[in-house]
């Protein structure tokens, strides 16, 4: 299987044209290990000619490390990234030849073009400038002379990578890594199980239509994402939240309301295998970069299995936790619907109601939408997993498609089932993945 390497590249000039260098790093895109760097001084040229070198000499550093290698060229420079990319014409003679050097190392090898902002290439940036710097002591830079700390600055410049900014790659980027070679995301509705009337949604609130354990949930329409399916080049990498059901409890066969103000189940057996093969999955896909979890044990037994296959911490959320359903807690639908007939049947036709003591639908929307927003901020241009349940992560589903309250019985989440959303920098989010269970295979 061939590997994929992320090549970030700066040049720069004192004067433009002036004094000019280049500098370039190639990164493993799984470990963010920094596996090559190179820099040179070139003499006197403009910053895009020096930045066009950095580009020819990251792309060669990369293909004599693997050449069937699939890369992801990082620059800060919107007029090569543009350029590359085939969305701006060539004009300068300077740079047409440098152009064709760099597709010409590209050919029969996946490449595509993001632009970061400047200070997300402060690696290739410092080597520029090492590289300048050495050209006025009369010298050419060297690699043992370096300064950079490889290892931070591996970490730092892997941090922001995730699937390329243009939204139709990143969503065939997220397919293939959380799909899998192996198999296909399922998703969808039951189609046996999900009609327009008040019985279907009954059924599928109580977990009858699958292995959903815990009621599904909808909510008044918050402020959603605007819809789109174009994102600009120049946005970078969106927020990617990766979406975990947690593993089965010993009341998820029983679909029973499972919800935040009941007894708290830990893992059951099945759970716990579950929640070792999402770990493996995950750990092979290698794109996750940080771990949030809902507090309740559930999902924290679940994310700390992942996430100690994955070697990072978990963060916990409270804003993800499921909803608190109240009296119901511990029944099963039909033992709700036989000793409250009222409140669900208001329940059943209102997100603004809630169960006796519980929390409406309208509230959890509120306060996931609120998690949301402030996870997308903390995690921008990152990959993030989300471990949490399943009127949670309907909810930030509707809210990424615009789509109204009642699609949500519409959608099946088993239990250990990974979805996927990402976030753009302009408010557009893209829906790229929903209830794979192939780990689970």
């Amino acid at each position: 299987m061939a590997q994929e390497f992320i090549v970030e590249a700066d040049g720069g000039s004192r004067g433009n044209p002036g004094p000019a260098g280049y500098g370039a790093v190639v990164i493993d895109a799984v470990t963010g290990e920094t596996l090559a760097e190179t820099a040179e001084y070139i003499g006197v040229a403009t910053n895009n000619v020096a930045e066009y070198k950095g580009l020819v000499a990251g792309l060669k550093a990369a293909r004599d490390l693997d050449p069937d290698a699939t890369i992801r060229v990082r620059m800060d420079s919107k007029l090569v990234v543009e350029q590359m990319s085939g969305r701006w014409k060539i004009k300068h003679p300077d740079m047409k030849p440098l152009a064709a050097e760099a597709a010409a190392l590209a050919s029969g090898a996946q490449v595509t073009y993001q632009w970061i902002p400047r200070e997300k290439n402060k690696h290739a940036d410092r080597l520029a400038n090492e590289a300048m710097d050495a050209g006025k002591r009369g010298e050419q830079w060297s690699a043992a002379a370096s300064t950079a700390d490889l290892r931070a600055a591996s970490r730092a410049a892997a941090e922001p990578a995730g699937p390329p900014g243009d939204a139709a790659a990143g969503a065939a980027k997220a397919r293939a890594a959380l799909a899998g070679a192996t198999g296909k995301a399922s998703g969808g509705a039951d189609a046996a199980a999900v009609t327009a009337d008040v019985r279907a949604a009954r059924s599928v609130a109580a977990g009858e239509s699958g292995a959903s354990g815990e009621p599904s949930g909808t909510g008044t329409a918050a402020a959603a994402p605007p819809v789109g399916w174009g994102t600009a080049a120049d946005l970078g990498a969106p927020a990617t939240f990766v979406l975990l059901r947690h593993g089965e409890t010993p009341l998820t066969p029983e679909k029973r309301f499972s919800g935040s103000g009941g007894s708290d189940p830990s893992l059951s057996e099945a759970g716990r295998e579950q929640a070792v093969r999402v770990a493996a999955a995950l750990a092979a896909r290698g794109t996750v970069q940080a771990v949030v979890s809902s507090p309740l044990l559930r999902c924290q037994e679940t994310a700390r299995t992942v996430a100690a296959r994955l070697g990072l911490d978990v963060e916990l959320e409270p804003g993800l936790r499921e909803t608190d359903f109240g009296a119901w807690e511990g029944l099963t639908f039909a033992e709700a619907r036989e000793r409250y007939p009222d409140e669900l049947t208001a329940w059943l036709a209102s997100p603004n109601v809630a169960p006796p003591g519980g929390e409406s639908f309208a509230e959890v929307t509120s306060r996931v939408s609120v998690a949301r927003d402030k996870l997308q901020a903390a995690y921008a241009g990152r990959t993030v997993l989300l471990v949490t349940h399943v009127t949670p992560i309907k909810t930030l589903v509707r809210l990424a498609l615009g789509a109204p309250p009642e699609s949500l019985f519409r959608m099946e989440l088993s239990a250990a089932s990974l979805s996927a959303v990402a976030y753009y920098a302009d408010g557009n989010a893209s829906v790229r993945l929903l209830n794979d269970t192939a780990h689970l295979r």
